[in-house]
């Protein structure tokens, strides 16, 4: 894979002021609410750069995914929220995984920095959501039996997240937006968790600005994909 240019006009300034405001948001949160936990401030910070390279259509945001997903089943994980540890563990980072080799296997002209975007027919759509609905209902009763914390909304994060990641393997620009419906998800099972303990405030914030970075993904790829086409 050709390596990502060392010059910062590889982001647009857009990008940059996008890193720079995500990642400040990110530390400020951490300083007032946790200032203890650096594993949520590391993990956090590693998800911002992730979702920008994403949001190019570079492999190299997979590669981060991949990272980001282990350290964030754990965290769940520790607050009992198995849906999410069983999630990312057991389908975001398979995925993940699945979707690295999709997108390193279909350059655009070659170029391995930057995906094909594809997109998928009408006629898969039913099959993609029955699909999702089948995985989202076994997985509600797995979490029951774990006794998972806010099971429904759990729940939901399943079914919203396993689009996202089909969408992802599938390279359509739609991935973004099924992310940024999961993020709102995550803010709210989040937030319930900070009620409890205030450290996770940092974490409801992360997925906050992870909300921006993935409305901004789907935009830039639909741009790309336009771009790709007029090529």
């Amino acid at each position: 894979m050709k390596k990502v240019k060392a010059n910062p006009l590889y982001f647009s300034l857009l990008e940059i002021v996008i890193m720079v405001v995500s990642t400040a948001l990110i530390i400020f949160s951490f300083i007032i609410f946790d200032g203890t936990d650096y594993l949520n401030l590391f993990t956090s910070i590693l998800g911002v750069v992730s979702l920008i390279f994403c949001a190019k259509g570079n492999p190299v945001g997979q590669m981060l995914i991949i990272i980001f997903g282990c350290i964030y089943a754990y965290i769940s994980f520790g607050f009992s929220y198995y849906g999410e540890m069983i999630t990312y563990a057991g389908m975001t980072v398979p995925m993940a995984v699945l979707s690295l080799i999709s997108w390193l296997k279909n350059p655009h002209n070659g170029n391995r920095s930057e995906v094909e975007v594809s997109s998928i027919s009408k006629k898969e759509i039913p099959f993609m959501l029955a699909l999702s609905l089948a995985v989202t209902a076994g997985m509600y009763f797995v979490l029951k039996v774990f006794g998972t914390a806010n099971l429904f909304i759990s729940t939901v994060s399943v079914l919203t997240s396993f689009i996202a990641v089909y969408l992802t393997f599938r390279r359509s620009p739609y991935y973004a937006l099924a992310y940024a419906a999961n993020d709102v998800v995550l803010v709210v099972l989040w937030v319930l968790a900070s009620f409890e303990n205030s450290s996770y405030v940092s974490v409801a914030t992360c997925f906050g600005v992870f909300l921006i970075n993935d409305i901004y993904g789907f935009i830039n790829w639909k741009r790309i994909q336009k771009r790709q086409s007029s090529e």
